[in-house]
C-alpha cells in the first residue's frame, strides 16, 4: 500500500496542512510496520523470528511468510483496516 496524497484524500485528510502531510504519512507507514510485525511475530519461536529477521528485505522473506505464517496477508489487511478506521475516527483532530 502506498501512503501518499491519494491515501490522504481517501481518509478525508486532503485539507491537512501541507507541512504536516509528509510527517503524518511517515508516521502511518512506521506505525503499520510495527503493528504488522508485532502481530506476525506472535506465535513464532525465537528461532523463527531470527530466521525471518535475516531474510527481511529479500524476495525469500515473502516465501518464508507463506510457509510459516500463511495468514500474514490477512494480518496485513486487518492492520491496515484498523489504522484507516482510527484515522477516520480522529479525522477532525488530525486536521487541526
Amino acid at each position: 500500500m502506498e501512503f501518499n496524497e491519494d491515501f490522504l484524500q481517501e481518509m478525508g485528510l486532503s485539507a491537512m496542512p501541507a507541512d504536516k502531510k509528509q510527517e503524518f504519512l511517515k508516521y502511518v507507514q512506521e506505525e503499520l510496520e510495527v503493528r504488522i510485525g508485532d502481530r506476525i511475530s506472535r506465535g513464532l519461536t525465537d528461532a523463527q523470528l531470527k530466521e525471518f529477521d535475516s531474510l527481511l528485505g529479500t524476495p525469500e522473506a515473502a516465501k518464508w511468510l507463506e510457509k510459516n505464517r500463511p495468514d500474514y496477508r490477512e494480518i496485513v489487511n486487518r492492520c491496515i483496516a484498523e489504522m484507516k478506521e482510527a484515522i477516520v475516527k480522529n479525522r477532525a483532530a488530525l486536521l487541526k
